[in-house]
């Protein structure tokens, strides 16, 4: 009797330390931090890629107002119409198996995001999905929302389109018109306006106007304020701080079911956008590296991950509005990462591969993969 009962503990203390070896770890408040040598990582080698990061600073300006007009002096009637804000200097977080392994800079400072905020953007658009609110990501979207896709070209315009930016969408957004972002350098005024029009879902065409529409959409489908969203369905649920802001335009505010809500943007090219600290977008990439799942909760489908980092029809190097390497853009670096990427070099790199999450801001727009190569290596310890 006495074997049998040690054999039953055995079998139980063999299983818990199974479970606890396999256990993923998830940061509360405080996010704990491991040397390299616990992580079996290279000292060397991380040490590199973190004085890589601080040696190699995006040149745009530090004051942002002044250098978004410098960057977009092409575009004919370019405004900035929501916040701005002066940015700082280089920062970043390296994420090894859930825990803290490199850090640089000031990582509470709050910054704007610019472009990484698209991909916040899609993943409310998964929450919708998830919740049934947007049936199919292949449906129109006239089907969802009355105004603005009215027309030959306009209503045939699905959920897809909006988020691989390949709708085409033409029109006027809160004053802005979609031919008015990234025109051709090489055109007139009136080779803009009359352009000829691509079918939706061949052509991609990187215009923030089509994506505020995205967001002007969403709106009309949860009947409440992105921000809200994100701040309910993952901000609050992944532990981040009450320091991150998501803004739209000054003239962006709607009257959704007569209370006047404000239209977000899904980055900073007029203005607003997410302005956010670097430990709050480390989170969110952990999120997504653990497939939508923290803690215990699936705050995500893993369905919508898998969707979100596939290569679109039109531009095999974006899925919903993930960028990806699936193409080699980075030769040195797995083909299966993905990132979100803003004007500036602000990123949030996604290396399942090697279970890493990297966040870095204002680094130099090319470097991002020279960066998590280094990195690589030193968790490859070579």
């Amino acid at each position: 009797m006495k074997k049998y009962i040690l054999k039953i503990l055995l079998t139980l203390f063999v299983s818990v330390c199974i479970t606890s070896l396999h256990a993923q770890y998830y940061p509360d408040t405080d996010w704990q931090i491991k040397t390299p040598a616990e992580l079996k990582m290279s000292s060397r080698w991380l040490d590199s890629a973190i004085s890589f990061a601080m040696h190699n600073e995006n040149k745009v300006d530090r004051d942002l107002r002044i250098a978004d007009m410098k960057a977009y002096a092409n575009e004919p009637f370019y405004k900035i119409v929501g916040p701005v804000k002066q940015r700082g200097g280089p920062a970043g977080i390296i994420i090894k198996n859930g825990y803290i392994v490199g850090q640089w800079g000031d990582i509470k400072r709050v910054d704007m995001d610019f472009s990484a905020t698209k991909s916040y953007l899609s993943t409310v658009a998964g929450l919708a999905v998830d919740a049934k609110l947007i049936k199919n990501i292949n449906d129109k979207v006239n089907e969802y929302v009355e105004e603005t896709f009215d027309g030959e070209h306009n209503s045939k315009i699905t959920w897809d389109h909006l988020l691989t930016q390949s709708s085409d969408w033409y029109g006027n957004l809160f004053g802005i018109y979609d031919w008015a972002d990234r025109p051709d350098k090489n055109g007139k005024l009136d080779d803009w306006r009359n352009r000829k029009l691509f079918e939706p879902g061949e052509h991609f065409k990187y215009n923030d106007v089509r994506v505020n529409l995205l967001a002007y959409s969403l709106l009309q489908v949860w009947r409440k304020p992105l921000p809200v969203v994100l701040k309910e369905k993952i901000m609050d649920p992944i532990g981040a701080s009450t320091t991150w802001r998501w803004y739209g335009y000054d003239n962006s505010f709607v009257n959704i079911d007569g209370v006047m809500m404000q239209s977000v943007s899904g980055g900073g090219h007029f203005g607003g956008g997410l302005f956010i600290n670097t430990i709050d977008q480390a989170r969110f990439g952990l999120l997504f590296l653990r497939k939508g799942k923290w803690k215990d909760k699936q705050l995500v489908s893993e369905k919508w991950i898998d969707a979100a980092r596939q290569s679109s029809h039109a531009n095999k190097s974006y899925g919903y509005m993930w960028w990806l390497n699936a193409e080699n853009k980075f030769p040195d670096i797995p083909s299966s990462v993905y990132y979100a990427e803003g004007f500036g070099g602000n990123f949030i790199i996604i290396d399942n591969e090697h279970d890493l999450v990297v966040v870095a801001r204002w680094l130099d727009s090319d470097k991002p993969g020279e960066l998590l190569n280094l990195i690589i290596k030193a968790v490859e310890n070579k």
